[in-house]
């Protein structure tokens, strides 16, 4: 039987920071405020002319060179993105070109901030059912270009990055299980009411920017979360203490706070990475991975939990075996 098993990740931050300080000079707010409700203290923002596919390329160098990978080796690229490069072609098909890879087929994932589960539990199908052998996942966002920085109850939150991890077909477990779920009769908590580029002719024209109600928002995400938490564990009879690790979607500290109390996990045990990286949507999770990896917290063997909510809504969860 053919399994999956990542073999290297790699994350990318734009060099500008822009820090709480920062923001009270923007709009009404505080960095005691902030911290608060967040537990945001600064985020990334990309350079001008810096797209989602120049994040993307630059984690997934990354990740490749962890792996030992080189171009010749990639079969297969999916990006989750909510903040593509383009319209089209697709921002995987871009981060292709930048890599230097040719003739794998690769394409964009639309799961806003569950993008990522979403593309890992693609890749994982692709491999175990023979159709890919090495395969590269990113989460990549730059959601500063949809944020109303006048509005602050979301400016303080979004931010922009990149985290990747190379997905290679494996002879032992590595991811276990994979769980996604979407109800779109939550539409209007979280979206984006004004991108309707294919319901306009005056594109041009087109103001995007996030929309949301952020105390429904927080309510089902921490409801839902723990329900997700508790399917992952029991698809695999796993009991809360077989979990190492817990690396969630980086919304804010409450809700990662609120999912691992009913996961009953130390918040040792939790990789929290939203009070220095904000929310990078798709981005978040790869790039909590990628941290955890790097600083020598996840080892192998480890047995880690990667669960996000986002905008649908959509939720997911994907249990794996470092």
């Amino acid at each position: 039987m053919k399994f999956s098993r990542i073999t290297g990740t790699g994350g990318y931050l734009p060099k500008r920071i822009l820090t709480n300080h920062d923001l009270e000079e923007m709009v009404d707010t505080t960095d005691e405020w902030i911290q608060e409700r967040t537990g945001i203290k600064q985020r990334h923002i990309a350079a001008e002319g810096e797209t989602t596919a120049d994040l993307g390329a630059k984690a997934a160098r990354l990740a490749m060179q962890m792996a030992g990978k080189n171009a010749e080796d990639i079969d297969l690229i999916i990006v989750a993105t909510t903040t593509p490069a383009k319209i089209f072609p697709s921002t995987a098909c871009l981060v292709q070109q930048q890599l230097g890879i040719h003739g794998c087929p690769a394409f964009d994932v639309q799961a806003v901030c569950t993008g990522f589960v979403y593309a890992l539990a693609t890749a994982n199908s692709f491999i175990r059912s023979g159709m890919a052998k090495t395969a590269l996942v990113i989460g990549a966002e730059t959601l500063s270009r949809i944020v109303d920085w006048t509005d602050r109850t979301t400016c303080v939150l979004f931010a922009d990055g990149a985290g990747a991890v190379i997905l290679e077909e494996s002879d032992e477990p590595g991811i276990l299980s994979t769980h996604l779920h979407a109800d779109g009769r939550y539409e209007e908590l979280l979206h984006v009411p004004n991108a309707r580029p294919s319901d306009t002719s005056d594109a041009q024209k087109i103001e995007a920017h996030i929309c949301m109600k952020g105390n429904e928002v927080f309510k089902m995400a921490v409801n839902t979360l723990g329900r997700i938490a508790d399917e992952t564990l029991a698809a695999n009879n796993f009991a809360k203490e077989d979990i190492d690790w817990l690396v969630p979607h980086q919304a804010n500290t409450r809700i990662i706070t609120a999912t691992a109390r009913k996961l009953k996990l130390p918040m040792d045990k939790v990789v929290v990475t939203v009070d220095t990286h904000g929310n990078t949507s798709a981005a978040s999770v790869p790039l909590a991975l990628d941290t955890a990896v790097r600083d020598g917290r996840i080892k192998k063997d480890d047995s880690v939990i990667l669960e996000a909510f986002g905008g649908g809504f959509t939720w997911g969860s994907a249990l794996l075996k470092f």
